[in-house]
C-alpha cells in the first residue's frame, strides 16, 4: 500500500475537501460490495485524514437489469448529485462500470472513473483510455492448482457455474482456461440447474473428485441468489472438497482457492482514488492474490496441512489441547521438571558466558596486537634513530680501544673505561630492542599482574622519547607518590599510554606555539590511580567529547579512528575509565583510572 498525504490535493479540486462516489452494482447484502466498499472507505478516511466527502449508491442491477430502470436511476442519480457533483467515481464490477461510463456526462461530467474488478472488464466493455481500474485476474487455473496440490488423488473434476449473464461468462472463461488442466481428469461442467439439482448431484459425488464452484447468481428458475450462499448449500450436502476463486467462499464451506479478498481491492481501489485526488497520474494496477484455506474443511475431507502451497494462509485453524490449555501444561510441566530445567539453563549460561567472555577476550587480544603492530610502525623512524645512537657509540669506542692496543704503552685504565662505556651503551641498545619486543608480543591469553602505574608510565615515555624529539616536542612527567599498585595486563595498559600519547602528538603537529606533553600521576581519596595525558594543541571540538571515543572516529586525514576507541575497550575490561577534557590554557587532557590492586599504598 502507498503513502499519501494527509491534505487535500489542489491540482483537482481546488480548496474544497474533494468528493467521491462509489457506485455498487446490487445491493449491500453481497459479500463483494460490503467488504469492497468499506476498505475503500476506511482507506480513504485514512489517506485525507477525513477531510473527504464520500457518497454511497447501491444500483441493484442484478434484481432489476431492465432498460427502463437504468435510465430512470441514471436521471435520478443525475438530478441528485447536481450540485454535487463527483470528482472520483468508483465503480464496484463490470455492471457498475458500464452504468457510469454510459451515463458519464449527466452524472459525473469531468469526474475521474475508477473501475474495480476483473481485467477482463476493460476488453469486454472496451473501456476508455481515461477510465483506470483496479483489476484481479479471474484467475480459475491457480484454484484449481491449489485443489491440487491438497487433494493429488482425485481423478474427477466437476465445475459449477449458475444461469445469469456474469455466471455463463465465468463458465465460457473456466472452461478455456481448464482445457489443459482438465485432460488430468474425468471432467463434468454443471451449468444451468436449479439450486436443488445443484445440492442433490453434490451430495452424489464420489470422493475422489474436485470440485471447482464459480459463481451462481441466478439458477435455472431465474431465482437470484447471493453466490456465497449457494455455494454454502451446496457444500453443505457435497460428498467431495469444494473450492472457489472467492475470498468469502470460504467463510461457507469451500476448502479455499488462490483469491483476491475483497478488501485488497478495494485497498487497491483507494489508493488509486488517493492518487487523483492529489493529481498524480494513475494507471491500471493488480490487486494481490493469495492462496487461503480454511483449516476446518482440511479436517473434514482428511486433507493434508502439508500439502498446502508454500506461502499460503490457513484460516480458522483449531488451537491444539496444548495450545488451548498451555498454562494448565505449563504450570504441570514446571512442577514436574522445574529443577531439572532450571539446573540445564543455568548450566548453559554459565558455559555460554564463559564461551562469551573467552570470545570478547581473544577478540581483545587481537585488536590489541593489531593496534601495537600499527603502533610500532609508526614508530619505527624513531626507534631505529634511538637504537643507532648506543651501537654507533659501541662502534665508535671500539675503533678507540684498537687504537689504544697498538700503543706502545697502551692504557689500561683508558681501555677499562672505553670497554665500561661499550657495556652501558649496549644495556642501552638491549633496552630499546627489549621495549620494541614487548610492543610486539603477542599473546594467547591475558596476563594478569601487579605493577606499579608510576613505573610503566616511565618506561612508556621512553618509547615515546624518541619519537617526540623527532617532532619536536618537550615531554616531561609528575610523578604521584611513591608507588601506585594496578592490577592488568601490563603491555595492554602500556598500549593505552601510548595510543593518548602519539594522539596528543598528532593533535600538536600544526599547533604553531610551544609544543609540550606532560604525563602526571596521582592518587585519589578513594584510593584510585590516576594517569592525566596533556597537551599543548588546539583541543577537543565542543560537542565532540562523548564521540572520540567512538570507533572509526577520526579528525585525520590518514587515520582509522581505532586508537582511543582500542584505549576505552582496554581500560573498561580491567575496571577502569577514561575520559577526556579541554585544559584551562588550552589542550586537551586525557585521564585513565584505575582501581589500586590494594587498598593502602605501600
Amino acid at each position: 500500500m502507498t503513502g499519501h498525504a494527509t491534505a487535500v490535493g489542489e491540482n483537482l479540486i481546488g480548496g474544497r475537501a474533494p468528493r467521491v462516489l462509489i457506485l455498487y452494482p446490487n445491493d449491500e447484502r453481497l459479500a463483494a460490495n460490503a467488504g469492497a466498499g468499506a476498505a475503500v472507505r476506511t482507506q480513504l478516511l485514512k489517506g485525507t485524514g477525513g477531510k473527504i466527502e464520500l457518497f454511497s449508491e447501491f444500483l441493484d442491477l442484478s434484481r432489476f437489469p431492465e432498460e427502463e430502470y437504468i435510465e430512470r436511476m441514471a436521471q435520478f442519480l443525475a438530478i441528485k448529485y447536481a450540485d454535487r457533483r463527483p470528482d472520483v467515481v468508483v465503480a464496484l464490477g463490470e455492471q457498475s462500470a458500464k452504468f457510469i461510463v454510459e451515463h458519464r456526462a449527466a452524472l459525473a461530467g469531468n469526474a475521474r472513473i475508477i473501475v474495480a474488478g476483473f481485467r477482463s472488464t476493460r476488453g469486454k466493455m472496451d473501456l476508455p483510455p481515461d477510465v483506470i481500474g483496479a483489476f484481479s485476474e479471474f484467475d480459475i487455473i491457480k484454484t484449481a492448482e491449489f485443489a491440487r496440490h491438497l487433494h493429488p488423488n482425485a481423478e474427477r473434476l466437476f465445475i459449477l457455474g449458475g444461469s445469469s449473464e456474469f455466471d455463463r461468462w465465468g463458465m465460457e472463461t473456466a472452461k478455456t482456461d481448464l482445457a489443459e488442466f482438465s485432460k488430468n481428469y474425468v471432467t463434468t461442467y454443471l451449468e444451468d440447474l436449479t439450486i436443488e439439482e445443484f445440492v442433490a448431484k453434490a451430495a452424489t459425488l464420489p470422493s475422489d473428485s474436485i470440485v471447482l464452484a464459480l459463481t451462481i447468481f441466478k439458477d435455472r428458475n431465474g431465482r437470484n441468489f447471493l453466490p456465497h450462499e449457494a455455494v454454502k448449500q451446496i457444500a453443505a450436502t457435497a460428498t467431495a472438497p469444494v473450492f472457489g476463486p472467492y475470498s468469502i467462499y470460504i467463510e461457507y464451506g469451500s476448502v479455499g482457492g488462490n483469491v483476491v479478498t475483497f478488501e485488497a481491492l478495494g485497498n487497491t481501489a483507494a489508493d488509486l482514488v488517493l492518487d487523483a485526488i492529489h493529481g498524480k497520474p494513475i494507471k491500471d494496477v493488480q490487486a494481490p492474490r493469495f492462496d487461503v484455506a480454511d483449516a476446518r474443511q482440511l479436517k473434514r475431507w482428511g486433507l493434508s496441512e502439508e500439502n498446502l502451497p508454500p506461502g499460503a494462509v490457513l484460516m480458522f485453524r483449531q488451537p491444539s489441547f496444548l495450545e488451548q490449555h498451555w498454562l494448565v501444561a505449563i504450570i504441570a510441566f514446571a512442577v514436574i521438571a522445574g529443577q531439572t530445567t532450571a539446573i540445564i539453563l543455568l548450566l548453559l549460561e554459565r558455559r555460554r558466558r564463559r564461551t562469551a567472555e573467552l570470545e570478547a577476550r581473544h577478540r581483545l587480544l587481537e585488536v590489541v596486537h593489531l593496534n601495537q603492530s600499527a603502533m610500532a610502525g609508526a614508530l619505527s623512524a624513531s626507534i631505529a634513530h634511538e637504537l643507532n645512537q648506543p651501537l654507533g657509540a659501541i662502534r665508535s669506542n671500539a675503533e678507540a680501544a684498537a687504537v689504544v692496543m697498538k700503543s706502545a704503552c697502551p692504557d689500561l685504565k683508558l681501555i677499562e673505561q672505553i670497554l665500561a662505556d661499550i657495556r652501558d651503551d649496549d644495556q642501552r641498545a638491549h633496552d630499546i630492542i627489549s621495549r620494541m619486543r614487548g610492543l610486539l608480543k603477542k599473546r594467547s591469553e591475558i596476563e594478569w599482574q601487579e605493577f606499579d602505574l608510576n613505573e610503566l608510565t616511565a618506561t612508556a615515555i621512553k618509547i615515546l622519547k624518541g619519537e617526540a624529539a623527532r617532532r619536536g616536542i618537550e615531554v616531561s612527567s609528575k610523578r604521584g607518590g611513591d608507588r601506585l599498585p594496578v592490577r592488568a595486563d601490563k603491555i595492554h595498559v602500556q598500549q593505552v599510554i601510548l595510543n593518548i600519547a602519539i594522539n596528543a602528538m598528532d593533535a600538536m603537529a600544526k599547533t604553531g606555539k610551544e609544543r609540550k606533553l606532560t604525563l602526571e600521576t596521582r592518587l585519589t581519596k578513594d584510593a584510585k590511580a590516576v594517569l592525566s595525558i596533556s597537551d599543548s594543541g588546539d583541543g577537543i571540538p565542543e560537542g565532540k567529547f562523548a564521540t572520540i571515543f567512538e570507533p572509526f572516529y577520526t579528525t585525520k586525514s590518514s587515520g582509522t579512528g581505532l586508537g582511543l576507541s582500542i584505549a576505552r575497550t582496554i581500560v573498561e575490561t580491567y575496571g577502569g575509565s577514561i575520559m577526556a577534557c579541554n585544559g584551562r590554557d588550552g589542550g586537551a587532557v586525557f585521564r585513565v583510572m584505575f582501581p589500586l590492586a590494594q587498598t593502602e599504598t605501600t
